[in-house]
């Protein structure tokens, strides 16, 4: 944990303080040989009254004893932090300084499996950089979006939910959303807290939506940062395969068919922390989430796109664990990655992760399948596959924080990434 060297630092300045004051004694002494009241004073605080044996036991009790409360004292009010939480403190302080060493992990995205995705790698790393897409247009963050001008920030406060380093009151705190009351002449029904908060530190800020967001992760303790990928909203456009094109997130997401999507403004300007955590990343995780409304949508920004394409880290794919109604109905592995292809990715992917266990239990009147692992030809060089266990094995529809976490630091640690040949459906 790197502490003794510090405590061993400490002990020789105090050594040195004692030497120092004993000299000065000593000089004390020649210049005043015939006592005085000074002399009895240093008489009095040294125990000159005492044998010399007696002297030094007490002196050494009294610094020992006054040593070991001053570092009681010290260590109580330092780690009183600390005290609520149910791991053993030395384990807990251990992990802390070990996290602080990881890997910088930057993960793209939104949604739901953006946030379960930093739980389960901030138990390997606190240096983690999720970069939030801002695309939304429904619930409480459309609402203060169309009202207020500022980009939505339900997936940002997901996020910062998840890598908050905050008691569980907190997070909930955070997820809450305000009741239909009465009349509701508040207007507060159905807004999320944490949209709000954001909301709030960006008026605080001076409309500075990204300074808002640092604010949030300054308040709420955020284990890493986490960013938008860009200051203002954006807008999302989708062309069908039946020559259909619909506007906005909310209609998008709910429609199956898509063939490409695009967003608007095309020219917006990345975040630039963004950009700075993507140059020093050793690792970029892309999903899991909205194929086409989360994920895709992250990387249409341009400058983004050629930071990506630039990075030397290892760029991974997560794909979702099950199908999701409307956006991604019928998809099994090939159709994500071929996804990608349409929209010319695939060379921003070095390899994809896939889950490879269809044995977790689906809630009852669940719609979607999960997603098969079906991997024809693709056409030319490809992303390697990696097929791991990552399902929460009670809930098919969700990746297991902690599985998927190793999974990515195994990867990551090992190289080991076998690209399957797998041609036709797996279960």
């Amino acid at each position: 944990m790197g502490i003794k060297r510090w405590v061993l630092l400490v002990f020789v300045g105090l050594l040195l303080l004692a030497l120092a004051g004993g000299l000065l004694i000593r000089e004390i002494y020649r210049d005043n040989p015939g006592g005085g009241a000074l002399g009895w004073l240093l008489d009095l605080l040294s125990l000159q009254f005492l044998d010399p044996a007696l002297r030094v036991a007490a002196l050494a009790t009294g610094g020992l004893a006054l040593l070991a409360l001053g570092g009681w004292g010290l260590m109580r009010v330092v780690l009183e932090p600390f005290r609520a939480r149910d791991e053993p403190l030395a384990e807990l302080l251990y992990q802390r300084r070990w996290r602080a060493r990881g890997p910088r992990v930057v993960a793209i995205g939104g949604g739901r499996g953006l946030s379960v995705l930093l739980r389960g790698l901030k138990e390997h790393t606190s240096n983690i950089t999720a970069v939030v897409t801002v695309a939304d247009d429904g619930g409480s963050s459309g609402k203060l979006r169309r009202e207020l001008g500022i980009p939505p920030m339900g997936d940002i406060r997901d996020c910062i939910a998840a890598l908050a380093d905050a008691e569980p009151t907190m997070t909930d705190l955070l997820l809450y959303r305000f009741r239909q009351n009465g009349a509701d002449r508040d207007g507060l029904a159905g807004h999320a807290f944490g949209n709000l908060l954001i909301t709030a530190l960006t008026d605080l800020s001076g409309g500075d939506f990204e300074e808002g967001v640092r604010l949030s992760n300054r308040v709420l303790a955020v284990r890493g940062k986490v960013v938008p990928v860009a200051a203002i909203p954006l807008t999302l456009h989708a062309l069908y395969r039946d020559g259909t094109v619909l506007d906005g997130q909310q209609q998008i997401t709910r429609t199956s068919g898509i063939d490409r999507i695009w967003i608007s403004p095309d020219d917006v300007a990345p975040s630039t922390e963004a950009l700075d955590a993507i140059a020093e990343a050793d690792l970029i995780v892309l999903g899991p989430g909205s194929l086409y409304t989360s994920i895709i949508a992250a990387l249409l920004i341009p400058r983004l796109r050629r930071a990506l394409a630039e990075s030397p880290a290892l760029r991974v794919f997560i794909c979702n664990v099950a199908t999701q109604l409307g956006e991604t109905e019928g998809y099994a592995l090939s159709d994500h990655v071929d996804a990608l292809r349409r929209h010319d990715m695939l060379e921003l992917i070095d390899a994809v992760l896939a889950n490879d266990n269809f044995k977790a239990r689906a809630p009852a009147g669940y719609p979607a399948e999960p997603v098969r692992v079906d991997l024809a030809p693709i056409g030319g060089p490809g992303p390697r596959i990696a097929l791991r266990d990552v399902v929460d094995a009670a809930k098919a529809h969700h990746h297991d924080p902690h599985k998927v976490g190793v999974a990515l630091m195994a990867l990551l640690e090992s190289g080991e990434l076998v690209r399957s040949q797998v041609t036709g459906a797996r279960r």
